[in-house]
C-alpha cells in the first residue's frame, strides 16, 4: 500500500496535469517497466493520454539495432548481420549493444600480443588488421544473456533433425506444424488457415519425445522455453495459476516461441478423477485451457507437451484449438533402428565384422534409448576385454551387449498404445456423465469439510 507521502505526490501530479490551470506547449513523457504499479487515475485521457508499449524487438527490429551499433565498426567479410538477428532471440537493445561491445573487446584482445603498451601510438599495420570477425560475435553470444528470457532461458540444445532416427512421421508433423509456419507465415495467411497451437507427443518411454523437442528448439529458429511440472505447481493458493499465466505472458512477449512441458500428465490430469489435491489440478487445467484457447490469442506461440501416459491428460486439452496434433512416437522399425545405431556409432571405431543391419534386425521393439544402451555396453565390453589401449569395437562386444540388454517396450505395451491411438481423439468429444461429475463434486466437498 502506498504511504501518505506517495498519495500526496499523486494528487499534486493529477492537479498539475489536469487541473484548473491550462497547460500550453507542455508535454509530459514518463517511462516505466512496471505499468501496473502506476495509480489508475493517471492512466486516463487528459493525463497520460497514450500508452506506448515498447516490447522485445522482432528479427527485423534486431537487424536495425545491430546495424546501428555496428555502423562504425570494421567488420570482417563473413559477418552477416541478418544471421546475427536470427540468432539473438529475446535480445533487447541493451543486450545487442553489449553484444557489439563484447565482440569488439574480443577483436582488441586478439591483437593485444602485437601491441607495445609503452608506446602511445598503435602501428598502422596493426590497425589495418583490426576488425571484428564472425567468430568474435559467436564468442560474445556465449557471454550475453537475453534480458527478455532471463527467468526462463534455457541453453538451446545442439540437436538437429539429422540426429534423430526412427521417428520420421513425428519429424514431418513437427516440421509442418512448427518450422513451416514460423519460417513462412505468408503461406498460411494466403490460404486463410491458422497454424497448429499445440502438439502432444505420446508414446512408450525412451522413444525420443524429449529429443524431438530439443531438435525443434534448434531447427525452428525460435525462442525456446522448457518447463517442468515442478516449476509450475505450488502449494500456495493461486500461485500455480499465476506461474502458468506468467509463462504464457513471457512466451507472447518473445514470440515466435516454443513452450515445451515435459511429463504434462502430472500437470493437467483429467478433472474429476480424484487425487489428493483435486481443486489445485482443476484450477491449473482451467488456466491452461484459457491461455491456449481463450480471449487472448496465441500469436506465433506453440505448446509442445510430452507424456507416456496420454490417457491421464484432461480430454478438453485434446481437441482442436488446444493440442491440435496428437503425435504418436512409437518404437522404430528396422530401418529406423539401423539409422539410430549409425547415429550412436558414428564416433566409435568399429571392426570390419560389425554389421549394424544385422543388429537392427535382432533388436525388435528396442527404443532409441535401448539401442544407445547397447552401443554404450559394447564400448565398455571392448574396454574390459582389451584395456585402455583398445582401438576398435568388435562384433563380439556387441553380441555380449545384446545379451545384457532387453527391450523396454513389450508386445502388450505396444498393443495398448496402438489401442490408445484410436481412443484419444474420441475422448476429446466425450462428455463426462452427470453422475460422474456429481460424485466428483461431492468427494471434493467432503475433502474440503475434512480439511
Amino acid at each position: 500500500m502506498p504511504g501518505e507521502a506517495e498519495k500526496r505526490l499523486v494528487a499534486q501530479l493529477l492537479t498539475l496535469m489536469d487541473g484548473l490551470e491550462a497547460r500550453a506547449n507542455l508535454v509530459v513523457i514518463a517511462a516505466t517497466n512496471r505499468p501496473d504499479a502506476i495509480d489508475e487515475a493517471l492512466r486516463r485521457p487528459g493525463r497520460f493520454d497514450r500508452e506506448i508499449v515498447i516490447g522485445v524487438p522482432d528479427e527485423n527490429g534486431r537487424r536495425e539495432i545491430i546495424g546501428i551499433h555496428t555502423r562504425g565498426m570494421p567488420l570482417g567479410d563473413k559477418v552477416d548481420l541478418r544471421e546475427l538477428a536470427r540468432t539473438t532471440h529475446g535480445f533487447v537493445g541493451a543486450d545487442i549493444a553489449a553484444l557489439a561491445r563484447e565482440a569488439a573487446i574480443d577483436a582488441v584482445r586478439r591483437i593485444m600480443p602485437r601491441l607495445d603498451l609503452d608506446e602511445r601510438t598503435i602501428p598502422p599495420e596493426v590497425l589495418d588488421d583490426l576488425y571484428v570477425s564472425r567468430e568474435d560475435f559467436i564468442s560474445a553470444l556465449k557471454r550475453i544473456q537475453p534480458s527478455a528470457m532471463r527467468e526462463v532461458m534455457v541453453q538451446v540444445p545442439n540437436v538437429a533433425w539429422s540426429d534423430i532416427g526412427g521417428v520420421s512421421g513425428a519429424v514431418d508433423k513437427l516440421k509442418e506444424g512448427i518450422e513451416l509456419p514460423m519460417k513462412n507465415p505468408e503461406a498460411f495467411h494466403r490460404l486463410g488457415i491458422r497454424p497448429a497451437k499445440g502438439f502432444l507427443l505420446y508414446g512408450p518411454p525412451g522413444t525420443g519425445k524429449t529429443l524431438l523437442a530439443k531438435a525443434v528448439a534448434k531447427e525452428a529458429e525460435a525462442n525456446f522455453i522448457s518447463m517442468k511440472s515442478s516449476d509450475l505447481l505450488s502449494k500456495w493458493y493461486g500461485e500455480s495459476e499465476q506461474q502458468i499465466a506468467r509463462m504464457f505472458r513471457r512466451a507472447r512477449a518473445v514470440a515466435p516461441c516454443v513452450v515445451f512441458i515435459d511429463e504434462i500428465d502430472s500437470l493437467v490430469p483429467a478433472r474429476g478423477s480424484g487425487g489428493n489435491e483435486p481443486q489445485v489440478t482443476g484450477r491449473v487445467v482451467n488456466t491452461i485451457l484459457s491461455e491456449m484457447d481463450g480471449l487472448e490469442e496465441l500469436q506465433s506461440v506453440v505448446v509442445i507437451g510430452a507424456t507416456n501416459r496420454p490417457m491421464l491428460v484432461d480430454p478438453a486439452l485434446l481437441r482442436p484449438g488446444r493440442f491440435d496434433e496428437l503425435v504418436y512416437v512409437g518404437p522404430p522399425d528396422q530401418t529406423g533402428r539401423e539409422h539410430i545405431l549409425k547415429i550412436h556409432t558414428r564416433d566409435m571405431p568399429m571392426a570390419a565384422d560389425v554389421d549394424l543391419a544385422k543388429i537392427a534386425n535382432k533388436t525388435n521393439r528396442f527404443t532409441g534409448a535401448d539401442l544407445e544402451d547397447i552401443v554404450r555396453r559394447a564400448g565398455l565390453n571392448a574396454l574390459r576385454r582389451v584395456g585402455s589401449g583398445v582401438s576398435e569395437v568388435s562384433a563380439v562386444d556387441f553380441e555380449e551387449a545384446f545379451d545384457d540388454s532387453r527391450a523396454t517396450v513389450t508386445q502388450k505395451m505396444e498393443q495398448e498404445y496402438e489401442k490408445m491411438r484410436g481412443e484419444l481423439k474420441k475422448r476429446a468429444a466425450e462428455v463426462a456423465p452427470i453422475g460422474f461429475i456429481h460424485e466428483g463434486m461431492v468427494s471434493s466437498t467432503r475433502d474440503a469439510k475434512h480439511e
